[in-house]
């Protein structure tokens, strides 16, 4: 659980500084992504598998953490991310390989945790 568990902290103490520390801009841009990722026409579950997919294929393997972990609070199955991860192996082809894997493994972690955060 190593890998799950120093994402959760990493993360939660460096958003805290940013949000502290950092500019008005900054504030607004996670702002905007908070506000987008809440359910409109689609729901939430749906815009965080978006978001894994584009994540996927952009190679961001800390956005696909972070997405992972969203649609499992929302959720989402293992069939559904399972589901997801092809979608993203068919737009983003063999490269997205290597972050499949890791993303499975993730998944694994955050399924054997008692509570995704």
């Amino acid at each position: 659980m190593a890998r799950y568990e120093e994402f959760i902290r990493f993360r939660q103490e460096m958003n805290k500084k940013i949000l502290e520390e950092g500019t008005l801009e900054i504030k607004r841009f996670f702002g905007l992504d908070e506000q987008t990722y809440k359910a409109g026409a689609l729901d939430e579950k749906t815009k965080e598998l978006l978001g894994l997919v584009a994540s996927m294929v952009l190679r961001c393997d800390d956005c696909i953490s972070y997405h992972i972990l969203q649609a499992l609070r929302r959720g989402a199955t293992r069939q559904e991310l399972y589901e997801t991860f092809t979608i993203a192996l068919v737009v983003g082809g063999s490269i997205v390989i290597p972050h499949l894997r890791r993303a499975v493994a993730f998944l694994e972690e955050a399924m054997a945790s008692s509570q995704p955060e």
